[in-house]
């Protein structure tokens, strides 16, 4: 393998186990306390894509799962990837 497939496949892992589930961020938006509504502002998005995004119910562009990530993390969660692919919300200290 070269360098370029095994950074390319290194990535391609690493942003694999990082994408924000909807149940993911209903379980660090309650931790936070933060309503849709709260999470919309932060993530500069509308409450409507939150609640779309939450409840599945349909595509929304690929940037939204990375803005409601930043906006989570911002507020003070802290998310990590599993080595089963999944994602943790981890309480520091």
């Amino acid at each position: 393998m070269g360098i370029f497939s095994a950074k390319f496949n290194r990535m391609y892992d690493d942003e694999k186990q990082t994408v924000l589930t909807p149940e993911m961020c209903r379980a660090a938006r309650a931790y936070l306390d933060w309503t849709q509504a709260d999470l919309a502002e932060r993530a500069a998005v509308s409450r409507g894509t939150v609640r779309d995004y939450e409840a599945n119910a349909h595509a929304v562009h690929r940037s939204t799962p990375a803005l409601l990530r930043k906006a989570l993390e911002d507020g003070g969660v802290k998310l990590e990837g599993r080595d089963d692919g999944g994602m943790a919300l981890v309480q520091e200290g």
